[in-house]
């Protein structure tokens, strides 16, 4: 009688110690989906707020400063007749491979949600190259309304040497590959190295700066910049890319010629936009971060977002500024006779971290909504995409119904193609598009 007594009341504990683990299963399990519940409204940016004070616009007034005509001249009687676009896609000599090629380390920087309908890795002597990181995209969707520059279907992604690592040279340089994207099936693309006139054009510099956000519109090529001084943005001309003639680590005029550190051609800038009040500040004028082209305004219009710290408490701000409209200024931001660019439209948003930004208006939309693209709390995982307005802000679910990291891993800028309907975007490893409309599918 005994045994069976002890026996019933080993049962009775070993039911209440089940009991008391199933219910701390369930408490656990509960409290990871407030958790995580939690950490979706944490990430949420929210509506946009509009930002309409001189206080608030005023940080964002550019000065335009434009290199002489006699200085590009110069150093183009120097190097040689400029070429065009075509002459540079014809000399390619890399080609990018389609998404069933790539790896499957690359396959996996790809969004979670929406398919892609076009990927691509880069040539291996590129995607081996760990100091160089892809960050911008624009296209001749960009650059004119028929969507091709001559007669080819282009892609332009920018890319930025590391600071830290490789020959010293190099470090912090910003390049472009010009991608051939008349054949999807195998896009060709070759290097070009962004650089600066200086000494009257007599020499040039590299680009020294990590190009976070560019936009081709017309014959001219915007891109970020973040060299530590009040520029917010290098201007470039399509139509002024010089051919090297000495196959050299040097950058600039060497004995014999000019070099540009192994790369055939050179891209020497025309000019650039400084913020009036100086180099970016938390409460002055923002860090310039992903740029996007708006054709749905009327006239074109420059989009971007701010860069913040992910993660951190500043929350990023949006904008645009307006394109000219003067045939003699093609390619530039709209400018009164002093050359001051005010924005035309701003607003504050609670997302930090901005990599992407897009500006888009759907037909019976009273406003545009803005695209924001982020890394993950973690930068190693997949990152998320909202979409906002005024009214609030949605993103898409994968994974875990909780879950809004469903965005490229360490993804770069949109561009929207407006004459395909695709958005353009790249990850670390690939370059991918899908339809715009099944991107809004999936933000619901």
């Amino acid at each position: 009688m005994k045994h069976r007594g002890r026996h019933r009341r080993r049962r009775r504990g070993a039911a209440l110690r089940a009991v008391l683990a199933g219910t701390a299963l369930a408490l656990t399990a509960a409290a990871t989906l407030i958790s995580a519940s939690q950490a979706g409204v944490a990430e949420n940016p929210g509506a946009l707020k509009p930002l309409t004070s001189p206080a608030d616009t005023g940080p964002l007034r550019l000065q335009e400063h434009l290199v002489p005509a006699p200085t590009l001249n110069r150093l183009a009687a120097s190097m040689g007749h400029p070429v065009g676009v075509d002459a540079v896609l014809k000399d390619a000599d890399r080609t990018l491979r389609e998404g069933a090629d790539c790896t499957a380390e690359d396959r996996a920087t790809l969004p979670v949600t929406p398919d892609t309908d076009r990927a691509y890795c880069w040539d291996r002597s590129d995607a081996t190259a760990t100091a160089w990181r892809p960050a911008s995209v624009t296209t001749s969707g960009d650059a004119d309304d028929d969507g091709v520059w001559g007669t080819h279907r282009v892609i332009l992604t920018g890319w930025t040497h590391s600071t830290t690592t490789g020959p010293a040279a190099e470090r912090g340089l910003a390049r472009v590959a010009f991608v051939d994207a008349d054949d999807p099936s195998r896009p060709a693309y070759r290097w070009v190295l962004l650089v600066v006139p200086v000494d009257g054009g007599r020499d040039y510099r590299g680009l020294a700066s990590r190009i976070s956000g560019m936009v081709w519109h017309q014959d001219k090529l915007l891109v970020t910049t973040t060299s530590g001084s009040a520029e917010a943005l290098y201007v470039y001309d399509l139509d002024r890319i010089q051919r090297t003639t000495v196959d050299g680590a040097a950058i600039g005029r060497v004995p014999g010629g000019w070099s540009a550190d192994g790369y055939r051609y050179v891209m020497p800038a025309v000019g650039s936009y400084r913020f009036a009040a100086g180099r970016c500040t938390a409460s002055g004028p923002p860090c310039p971060g992903a740029l996007s082209l708006d054709r749905g305004t009327a006239p074109d219009t420059l989009v971007a977002g701010e860069w913040t710290a992910p993660g951190g408490d500043r929350h990023s701000r949006l904008w645009r500024y307006a394109f000219s409209t003067d045939p003699a200024r093609t390619g530039l931001l709209a400018a009164d006779g002093t050359g001051r660019v005010d924005a035309v439209e701003a607003y504050r948003t609670h997302a930090a971290g901005i990599r992407g930004v897009l500006s888009y208006r759907q037909p019976g939309q009273a406003r545009p909504s803005w695209y924001v693209g982020r890394p993950s709390g973690s930068m190693d995982g997949h990152g998320g995409l909202w979409r906002q307005d005024t009214e609030g802000a949605t993103a898409a679910h994968c994974g875990s119904e909780a879950s809004h990291h469903c965005w490229a891993a360490s993804a770069g800028s949109l561009s929207y193609w407006q004459g395909t309907g695709e958005v353009w975007s790249l990850s670390d490893r690939m370059l991918f598009a899908m339809p715009l409309a099944a991107l809004d599918r999936s933000l619901g």
